[in-house]
């Protein structure tokens, strides 16, 4: 039946495409940056064509790289990034600019004032019409502000969500489970990718749901902490309603009929990392990493290692992009003095994501009376020793990498291996293809230090919120004017 299995895994800054076999082991990859978001005032956020034609370019990278038997590729994993509303023409083009996660009209009913538009889908909708030719998606990247049944796994059957939405019926799309395949790849499409023609394109989730599935999140006893662009915390768990009120949410999962529940994120998480080493004050370390032949980030975790615990006082809060609940904060650095080096911001940055996260998290399992006592960290600054030591004392619990830590690849491939009858259900899949890495296991003496300083990180914006809900005041007259 094949040897190989192809994954998509597109996030909000870069795809990437891989090869994986069947036992999880990744034979080759691709990566190409997106084109930037185009932002505008009122809360604009959008992409363009570049979603898709950014697949193209990646996959002929990928074939060029690639030394075995295309031929022997069994299917495609496709994943892509959730929360976004892309609006179609009747022939599956783009009618407007993609409506991103970030974009503040997606939290709000459809607008329909232009005639252009006749579907509406997520992204990994859109990207299914334009490899396959057929109208249909997963459900499992249809959250938010879309007139579901999550129950039902499927659209609601009450008209009037559809009339809260402004999304009739027949502009959406049709739904499919992860493991379904939502097509064949069109030959004019599989030419243009350097592939066979005909490849099954498999549905998996949204982005972070595939990432839980690749990271082998379907135990009881394990949190996972999925650090990029937006950073989350999630646990599998029973589905339970949405309710505002509550500390958490439920995400469908890449799996048939399974939950997610979700803690609270961070937004631009991972971006502060690289904002800091690549834009604000790590030039010394970037041209000593150039004549070291090493990156800037492995000579910022060395010096990272020299930081107490704690950082010296140093606190840094994550407003860099506020919830939209609460624009008026902004990133903020807190207790300065000589002592503290760039190093000391540079931990201070890592500390701030793990406390943040350790809230969140703990508000979620607390709500619910629940534990875990695990915790397996994915993504790229899982790479970093001192960022899982972090994560192990601040929660106070072993922390594990993966083998594979870019774990949403891995989750699409897991969706091609059983919706093609390459393993019987997920629990052997992940058996099979996931494997660990490695686990730090928490230091007694800097996780009392961090007790401590993740409930003084709690109280922070209590003391913050009225300075800069008074300096947003003045600052956005001065813009006005």
């Amino acid at each position: 039946m094949g040897k190989y299995i192809l994954s998509i895994d597109q996030g909000t800054q870069s795809t990437k495409i891989s090869v994986f076999d069947f036992e999880g082991n990744e034979l080759c990859s691709a990566k190409h940056p997106l084109q930037a978001m185009v932002t505008a005032p009122g809360g604009i956020a959008e992409q363009h064509e570049d979603i898709y034609e950014s697949i193209v370019e990646t996959m002929q990278e990928l074939m060029e790289r690639f030394t075995g038997d295309p031929k022997e590729i069994i299917g495609i994993g496709l994943g892509s990034i959730r929360f976004d509303r892309v609006l179609m023409k009747k022939d599956g083009t783009l009618a407007e600019p993609i409506q991103t996660w970030m974009d503040e009209r997606i939290g709000y009913p459809y607008q329909g004032t232009n005639p252009e538009v006749a579907y509406l889908s997520a992204d990994t909708g859109y990207l299914t019409v334009r490899m396959t030719g057929n109208f249909v998606d997963t459900f499992s990247n249809y959250a938010g502000a879309w007139p579901i049944d999550p129950e039902k796994w499927d659209w609601s059957d009450n008209p009037d969500l559809f009339d809260y939405f402004g999304m009739p019926r027949d502009m959406l799309l049709e739904l499919k489970m992860p493991g379904d395949v939502l097509g064949t790849l069109l030959p004019e499409e599989a030419a243009r990718m350097n592939v066979p023609a005909h490849l099954p394109i498999i549905a998996t989730a949204n982005d972070k749901a595939v990432e839980a599935l690749g990271a082998g999140l379907i135990d009881e006893d394990t949190v996972l902490i999925s650090l990029g662009t937006y950073i989350a915390g999630m646990i599998a768990n029973e589905y339970t309603p949405f309710d505002p009120e509550l500390p958490y949410w439920s995400n469908p999962a890449s799996i048939p009929n399974v939950f997610l529940n979700e803690s609270g994120g961070i937004r631009r998480g991972m971006w502060m990392v690289s904002w800091f080493i690549n834009d604000i004050l790590a030039k010394p370390w970037q041209k000593e990493a150039l004549s070291l032949e090493t990156i800037p980030e492995e000579l910022m975790n060395q010096a990272g290692l020299d930081v107490p615990a704690g950082s010296d006082g140093l606190m840094t809060v994550l407003d860099w992009l506020p919830h939209q609940q609460a624009l008026y904060r902004k990133g903020t650095i807190l207790g300065f003095d000589e002592r503290h080096t760039n190093a000391h911001i540079y931990r201070s940055i890592l500390e701030a994501i793990a406390y943040t996260m350790k809230l969140n998290v703990d508000a979620m399992l607390d709500r619910q009376k629940i534990t875990r006592s695990k915790l397996v960290i994915t993504g790229g600054g899982s790479n970093s020793d001192l960022f899982m030591q972090i994560f192990a004392d601040v929660f106070n619990l072993p922390a594990t990498r993966n083998v594979i830590n870019g774990a949403a690849s891995l989750g699409a491939a897991l969706n091609v291996a059983v919706g093609l009858g390459v393993y019987p259900d997920y629990e052997t899949a992940i058996e099979k293809m996931v494997r660990q890495a490695d686990t730090f296991e928490p230091n007694a003496e800097n996780a009392d230090v961090y007790q401590t300083a993740v409930k003084n990180y709690a109280s922070i914006r209590d003391i913050t919120d009225q300075y800069y809900k008074t300096a947003n005041e003045v600052t956005e007259g001065a813009f006005t004017e």
